[in-house]
């Protein structure tokens, strides 16, 4: 192979990488929600997403929901469920008072994530504060991920205070992590 050969093979194999990441990142960039994150290829978390959104999540490969806030809430989309196992997923609903979470609604949370291992799931509240802070938990806690690099995700969209503050210090605590996440 000429070194000019070497040159047009290294190229086209960059652009056919390039090719790959954004088609994996791509997916997570159609979905219309409040601060949509991008934890990896198998799993986002996201606020609320509008209705197109969540019928096209079976064709962005996606196999199942996680949504953590009440179906009551304001900006819930009523017919999420049926728009989502009308595809062939599955919907999870975890209904988390906000100004209450709770270590039994965490540990239901770990539970569901454990049975979805190994597909591409989509977790979302309303705005990705019980989202983003639940799969932070789930991925030091469970998954035993670096918490500095867990929390990327969570401090893209807030600074957990009150409850979750509480929350997340206590879960940290009784796993014997010392995280400052303030």
């Amino acid at each position: 192979m000429t070194s000019c050969q070497s040159v047009a093979a290294r190229w086209v194999l960059a652009m056919l990488l390039q090719a790959v990441v954004f088609a994996s990142l791509s997916h997570a960039a159609a979905l219309v929600a409040p601060n949509v994150v991008t934890i990896s290829p198998a799993l986002v978390t996201a606020g609320q997403p509008n209705a197109a959104s969540l019928k096209a999540l079976g064709s962005d490969g996606f196999r199942a929901v996680i949504y953590l806030a009440p179906m009551t809430v304001m900006d819930a989309v009523r017919e999420e469920a049926e728009i989502v196992r009308a595809q062939g997923l599955e919907f999870i609903n975890i209904p988390i008072d906000f100004g209450e979470p709770t270590e039994a609604e965490f540990a239901r949370f770990t539970e569901t994530m454990e049975r979805l291992k190994g597909q591409k799931v989509l977790v979302h509240c309303q705005v990705n504060m019980r989202a983003s802070t639940f799969t932070f938990l789930y991925r030091v806690l469970t998954l035993h991920e670096s918490p500095e690099l867990a929390y990327e995700a969570v401090a893209k969209v807030w600074s957990p205070r009150g409850p979750w503050r509480q929350l997340v210090g206590a879960q940290l605590k009784k796993a014997g992590i010392a995280f400052d996440f303030y």
